[in-house]
């Protein structure tokens, strides 16, 4: 305890003017002094740099409603961090769900989502070959309607449908790029630009990237839609489906699970006479694994009872 505050930025005691800083060790000195001296004072001087397991050191003030509301507050500090942590860990498990299913990070889609952002790593870069492509990869992922065997397809009609909606799609993609360019020049322009910025534009507008630079630029693109993602700026994604659905909790954890029942159903097969050993090994290993937790656990009590 004494030493996360020690290593804080936080002052432990008023100096003058032109006095040398303490060194760490006088810090500590000094605030092992403060807590034994005033506990309540040190807790409430220093409680935004104590976590729950600090609280112990102060359970002989409990009764004290002042040492009861700084000690709520170190325990709900922990909770939003906890709580922070538990929302990024459950989207990026939806991240990835995602990517293995569905189309949501399909370069198509994540280009509908950020036109702007696309068309200056990926877009401006492509061959007219590549944009043909890209377009036609586009038609046929949205032409279910039109294809034969579908439901209104296998005749012109459907086929003409399609693109004329892909045709409207195509042209708000563009107007939304260019809402999104003429809000990023609006904030440059707010800023001063000196001769060797514009130079560099300059410059950067007769680039031509190599084939291994144009890969570098659409793995940068999709790392920064991956990150849009977790930060929460997918303004059309539904945040509530992933932040609180358990299904995406401990991914990890039940994906090794999964896959560790998988080998020990395999080792069955041809291990059963040595079952027995094996748990008898494993039982003594958890025992002595207990005994080794129960002595570390009483040392680190005492430490923090010392200090």
């Amino acid at each position: 305890m004494v030493e996360a505050v020690a290593l804080s930025d936080s002052p432990v005691k008023s100096q003058q003017v032109g006095e040398a800083e303490l060194t760490l060790e006088q810090r500590r000195e000094e605030l092992v002094k403060q807590y034994r001296t005033r506990p309540l004072v040190f807790l409430e001087r220093y409680q935004a740099h104590l976590t729950p397991q600090h609280l112990v050191s102060f359970s002989h003030l409990i009764s004290d409603p002042r040492a009861q509301h700084y000690c709520r507050e170190v325990l709900r500090r922990a909770s939003r961090r906890t709580d922070r942590t538990r929302v990024r860990n459950q989207r990026y498990a939806a991240l990835r769900a995602l990517q293995k299913e569905g189309d949501y990070f399909s370069e198509e889609q994540m280009r509908v989502r950020e036109p702007l952002l696309y068309e200056q790593y990926v877009g401006q870069y492509l061959s007219e070959e590549e944009v043909f492509e890209r377009s036609q990869e586009a038609m046929q992922g949205g032409r279910g309607r039109g294809e034969p065997g579908a439901p209104g397809g296998g005749g012109g009609a459907g086929g003409l449908a399609d693109l004329l909606l892909d045709s409207y799609q195509e042209r708000l993609l563009q107007h939304r790029m260019q809402e999104q360019q003429e809000k990023e020049e609006g904030a440059q322009e707010e800023e001063e630009e000196d001769d060797e910025e514009e130079e560099g534009r300059s410059r950067a507008a007769n680039w031509e990237p190599s084939p291994e630079e144009k890969a570098l630029l659409r793995e940068e693109f999709v790392s920064q839609m991956h990150q849009h993602f977790l930060d929460g700026k997918d303004k059309d994604f539904n945040y509530r489906e992933v932040d609180e659905n358990p299904d995406y909790d401990n991914l990890d954890i039940v994906s090794r699970d999964a896959e560790e029942k998988y080998f020990d159903d395999d080792d069955d097969d041809g291990d059963d006479d040595d079952e027995e050993e094996e748990e008898d090994d494993d039982l003594e290993e958890e025992e002595a694994e207990e005994a080794e937790q129960r002595k570390k656990r009483d040392s680190e009590e005492e430490d923090m009872m010392i200090q």
